[in-house]
């Protein structure tokens, strides 16, 4: 179950797609690569994968650095998110329709300098690898990928339930910009404030994982979240427009990213990606709940 709650300014259109959970690579249907207008978002709810032996099976797609990162972990829990983690990943490149068949199992990767996971493609002299982008991202309860060709892309997922340990006008002082705190001082509910924190910071991980710096390499402070129908106090406009703003008044950075916020069963999912000036309508956005 989804819904939007606010995007950016073209309308954008959606299909959802089935859950499914196997592990044949024989049931790995191939699909094409996304246009330039598509992105792909792969989700699953680690709760809804009950049986220990599919888990080993996910397990042996892994490579022995991943293997051994999951057995390093303490706690059951922790080690079944981490599988499926990779799993989700693995088996989602390998289900493009690339250059010939991939095997999840054979897909290698790399951090770039900030960290930001991306594919170590086997090149060869007749052979260029395509211009594909993913991100993941996970909570205790829900694990995302997204996918595009040609755009980067950042996406992020929080659970609504989510508690702030500290005052949450504090802590957004602390990260937010003048702007946001502004927003969120304006509003006297205290859940409704709570849950536009948590909107906020959704929007504003999936900018910085964008743009593949991490935390460090952008502050949260340096850049404001803007909603279209904040300006006229309707911070819950459906129709309200994202946009991110540099808070020194440069432009670098900032006008070339477009943003959707979904409610994604109990959680916020915001996606950020490059935008395409050249369109003159919204992309379109493809959900699967499923790994194989």
């Amino acid at each position: 179950m989804f819904s939007f709650l606010r995007q950016s300014t073209f309308t954008m259109k959606v299909h959802c797609f089935e859950r499914k959970f196997c592990v044949s690579s024989s049931s790995l249907v191939p699909l094409p690569l996304p246009s330039r207008m598509e992105t792909h978002f792969w989700y699953i709810l680690p709760d809804e994968v009950k049986s220990s032996s599919l888990l080993n099976q996910y397990l042996d797609l892994l490579s022995p650095c991943e293997k051994e990162n999951v057995f390093r972990m303490h706690g059951d829990r922790l080690k079944k998110r981490a599988i499926l983690a990779r799993a989700l990943v693995r088996t989602t490149i390998a289900r493009y329709q690339i250059n010939s068949e991939v095997s999840p199992r054979s897909l290698k990767f790399r951090k770039n300098i900030h960290g930001k996971p991306e594919v170590e493609w086997q090149l060869d002299d007749d052979w260029r690898p395509p211009p594909l982008h993913f991100n993941i991202s996970h909570t205790s309860s829900l694990i995302a990928c997204g996918v595009t060709m040609d755009s980067l892309i950042g996406i992020d997922v929080e659970e609504k339930q989510r508690t702030i340990k500290n005052n949450i006008l504090s802590f957004a002082q602390r990260y937010f910009s003048h702007h946001e705190v502004e927003l969120l001082t304006s509003i006297s509910d205290t859940e409704v404030q709570r849950q536009e924190f948590l909107k906020l910071w959704t929007l504003k991980e999936a900018y910085v994982k964008a743009l593949g710096r991490g935390f460090s390499g952008a502050p949260f402070k340096t850049f404001t979240i803007r909603y279209g129908g904040a300006i006229s106090g309707n911070v819950n406009s459906e129709a309200s427009q994202i946009v991110v703003e540099s808070c020194d008044d440069s432009t670098s950075h900032t006008s070339n990213w477009e943003f959707t916020l979904l409610e994604l069963s109990s959680h916020y999912a915001a996606i950020c990606t490059e935008k395409d000036n050249n369109a003159f309508e919204g992309g379109t956005l493809f959900l699967w709940n499923k790994i194989i």
